[in-house]
């Protein structure tokens, strides 16, 4: 599987809020965007789920244009998101969330069982209903309702924000085991650090524009980007 994002630009009404974006990303590997709260990090994975229109530029997953498709269709070829904020169904059982994951109609090694090894949190609550559980257990169920859909590229929106650090421990924890399997993962995180822990590659986002992009990055770089003190 090969993930490409080629010169994107996007916006809102006329507002353009993300400027000619391009990375491409291996199978298995995790992309972490940083930036500070205006950056364009959100923008960017709506635009790459399909929820905001591109007003230039491509996504390609598997040498296939998905550019013009709906976000439905993209979730159906593997491309899904965790949205910052959750957004589970909150008079629903922990399960009956996961179901609804399975819709992209895609097979694969994820399923109830198999997210429910991974969480053995979300496992204990299956019959709970969502808006019934802590923002750690939330975040978790999010995450695995994306899992079931078999993602070829998961895309992960603030998971620490707002979360015990013992809880973002758990979940970062569990991201080795995702890309293992063979999922991509692009992660965006205001928590520069930790994000950059876990990343074989990074793209710094400042005011909607590339700042930086790479591997091996060292974090006086990364620093720099992120503030927009670099040259």
């Amino acid at each position: 599987m090969s993930f490409v994002v080629n010169d994107l630009s996007a916006g809102y009404g006329q507002l353009t809020a993300l400027r000619n974006i391009s990375f491409s990303i291996e199978p298995g590997e995790i992309l972490a965007v940083i930036g500070a709260n205006g950056a364009g990090k959100s923008t960017l994975l709506k635009t790459i789920a399909g929820q905001l229109t591109a007003l230039t530029g491509s996504v390609v997953i598997d040498g296939e244009d998905v550019t013009k498709e709906s976000a439905n269709a993209r979730a159906r070829r593997g491309i899904l998101m965790v949205p910052e904020g959750r957004r589970l169904f909150p008079s629903l059982t922990v399960k009956e969330n996961l179901q609804l994951g399975t819709a992209t109609g895609r097979e694969g090694e994820w399923n109830l069982d198999t997210v429910c090894e991974l969480f053995p949190l979300v496992a204990e609550r299956l019959n709970r209903r969502a808006g019934q559980m802590s923002g750690g257990e939330q975040q978790a169920t999010a995450i695995a309702r994306a899992l079931v859909g078999n993602p070829e590229v998961l895309m992960l929106d603030e998971i620490s924000l707002g979360l015990a650090p013992a809880i973002v421990v758990e979940l970062y924890d569990r991201l080795g085991e995702i890309t293992k399997r063979g999922t991509t993962v692009i992660l965006v995180e205001q928590d520069v650090k930790r994000a950059v822990s876990v990343a074989d590659q990074v793209h710094c986002l400042l005011e909607g524009q590339t700042s930086l992009s790479g591997r091996n990055l060292d974090v006086a770089e990364i620093a720099a980007a992120y503030f927009g003190t670099g040259h």
